[in-house]
């Protein structure tokens, strides 16, 4: 079965279905069940924005179903499901190839 590495909080952010869209610069055709693994690096910042102090690292800790894949042609677009992916951080052309 396939895996997708996420630093915490994110990995836990998603096995909760608080972060229902994940964000990544490459696309895939698979669509299906797969592992979610905790790696071993937090992301720190996150960690204290989301008010999270220890959660686990370097580990498998659930599974998640990528059902479809997502892609933004603008900004307004990717600003409207900040609430859908979390990440108020990060700029819309920062995710183009």
């Amino acid at each position: 079965m396939k895996a997708l590495s996420l630093k915490q909080p994110w990995a836990d952010l998603v096995l909760s279905g608080r972060k229902i869209i994940e964000l990544r610069k490459w696309n895939t055709n698979f669509r299906g069940e797969f592992y979610i693994h905790a790696s071993r690096i937090p992301d720190k910042e996150a960690m204290k924005k989301f008010g999270f102090k220890d959660l686990p690292c370097g580990f498998i800790l659930g599974k998640a179903n990528l059902m479809d894949v997502k892609i933004y042609d603008n900004e307004k677009e990717f600003l409207r499901d900040s609430d859908r992916h979390l990440a108020s951080n990060m700029k819309f052309g920062k995710l183009k190839k």
